[in-house]
């Protein structure tokens, strides 16, 4: 019996002992794994670095082929071309911030002039109004300056001077309206020069060659593209103006019929 439990102790030993060395065979290549895991990461600032360089180099390549086309387009007209956009974008710009300064808020503002009104009378309100920005108050304050000699005299100087406002909105459209046009007609026009001068070159030879043609067509292609693009940019430009327009005329229009009737109730209370 002795020896008999002896042999299946051996027996189990080994068995376990078996078990335990397949269980740890894969230890090793797991480990190893998980060390990959661990320093795989180190490669990602090597990417993250090589992604900027390639986009720096691409950025390089982008404006050394603009510079080459501009030249081969011929620098005049290009250069001219571009005058038209650097202008139109100095108006864009003035009329974006312009606008954008005359926002007003008017619900707080009629709450303003309503309660200086109830409280302390038109003098009071004309106050709010001088202390108020943007087109709205100065319609509120003319229409208000007027209270005196009735409110169908309110009401009329708030209309003419709305009109007062609007135009002042609309300052400087028309030169932009000009450089949207002036844009493509001097990219067609050079492009007419540009296929004379390959027509004076096929003279000049003797003899269409596609070189010569190409080359004047090349220039002529580029100026009208220039042109183009210009137009487009500055037609984008000229057209959010425009909604930035509609949206303040609505908000004067709107406000001043809410003003109207702030009077008339402070009229009624009055007699």
């Amino acid at each position: 019996m002795k020896k008999l439990f002896a042999t299946f102790t051996v027996i189990a030993m080994l068995a376990f002992g078996g078990v335990a060395v397949a269980q740890d065979a894969p230890a090793a290549p797991a480990e190893a794994a998980a060390t990959e895991q661990v320093e795989q990461p180190e490669a990602a600032p090597a990417e993250e670095v090589a992604a900027p360089a390639e986009e720096a180099t691409g950025m390089v390549a982008l404006h050394k082929t603009l510079k080459t086309k501009f030249i081969e387009g011929g620098a005049g007209f290009m250069a001219l071309t571009l005058v038209t956009l650097v202008f139109g974008l100095a108006l864009c710009i003035e009329r974006i911030i312009y606008l954008s300064l005359s926002k007003t808020n008017t619900k707080v503002l009629l709450a303003k002039i309503e309660e200086a009104l109830n409280s302390k009378g038109i003098d009071a309100a004309l106050e709010v109004c001088r202390e108020t920005r943007g087109p709205v108050a100065s319609i509120f304050y003319q229409g208000l300056s007027r209270y005196n000699e009735g409110i169908d005299v309110v009401e009329k100087t708030v209309a003419s001077y709305g009109g007062v406002q609007l135009g002042l909105l609309e300052k400087n459209l028309s030169w932009i309206t000009l450089f949207i046009a002036i844009a493509p007609s001097l990219g067609f026009l050079g492009t007419i020069i540009g296929m004379i001068e390959a027509f004076d070159k096929i003279q000049q030879v003797g003899d269409i060659s596609a070189t010569v043609v190409a080359g004047g067509i090349k220039v002529a292609l580029l100026t009208t593209l220039l042109g183009l693009i210009i137009a487009v940019i500055l037609q984008l430009f000229y057209n959010y103006i425009l909604s930035l327009i509609e949206g303040l005329v609505n908000e004067m229009e709107d406000s001043s019929i809410s003003l109207l009737d702030i009077v008339v109730a402070y009229d009624k209370k009055q007699k």
